[in-house]
């Protein structure tokens, strides 16, 4: 990593390597020896950094590559052809792409992705958007199991909406917004019709459904 670009990436997207260590939900001392070398940079952990510093993927991976790999006088190691250079990062999707996450996996934002889809306008430019497989029958016939639900985890629900709650029991559900009543978050289910209250110590975030694809 050129530590002195990604220092003053840091600066231009005014934040710190604590505020990307929350971002990544890793421990401060991972992103150190990552900046330093001393930790390999993951696939997902690029495309999410990209997005925090507002900069392209292909950047992040050429200044994070810019000293990978051995040199061709570097001594064979066991189990290694002589010579032969750690392998780069792929590429991650561009920013016309949005992940797709795996309702049934942990809820952790440093999951990997099970696929991407094409970005559809109404999540232009925001920041951590994802798709998501419906699991279930809970809200048919509005949505049937295998449609691909778009999600703004930034934009507040409204009454009536249908929302994603993930728990912090790492379940996950797709429900529709009423409300809430004090620290218990209220919503519906259409199939069977029930309505469900949640206590809010219980949530580990609720964002907000804002499109779908039948096609998947």
């Amino acid at each position: 990593m050129d530590t002195n670009w990604f220092r003053e990436a840091l600066r231009r997207a005014g934040s710190s390597q604590a505020d990307l260590a929350r971002h990544l939900d890793l421990p401060p001392s991972a992103v150190s020896r990552m900046v330093k070398g001393d930790r390999q940079m993951k696939l997902q952990e690029a495309v999410q950094i990209a997005t925090f510093l507002d900069i392209s993927a292909e950047e992040l991976l050429r200044r994070a590559g810019s000293d990978a790999g051995p040199s061709s006088a570097e001594p064979a190691r066991p189990g290694r052809p002589p010579g032969r250079e750690r392998p780069l990062l792929q590429p991650p999707p561009s920013r016309d792409q949005i992940p797709i996450r795996d309702g049934a996996g942990r809820t952790s934002s440093n999951e990997e992705p099970i696929g991407y889809t094409p970005r559809p306008a109404n999540l232009a430019g925001v920041r951590d958007a994802y798709a998501l497989y419906m699991l279930g029958e809970s809200l048919a016939p509005r949505y049937e199991p295998g449609w691909l639900l778009h999600i703004h985890p930034f934009k507040p629900p409204m009454r009536g909406r249908d929302v994603v709650v993930w728990k912090k029991d790492q379940t996950m559900m797709i429900t529709q917004f009423v409300g809430w009543d004090g620290d218990v978050l209220l919503l519906r289910q259409l199939n069977p019709a029930e309505s469900l209250r949640v206590p809010r110590d219980d949530i580990a975030a609720c964002h907000l459904v804002v499109g779908v694809d039948q096609e998947g």
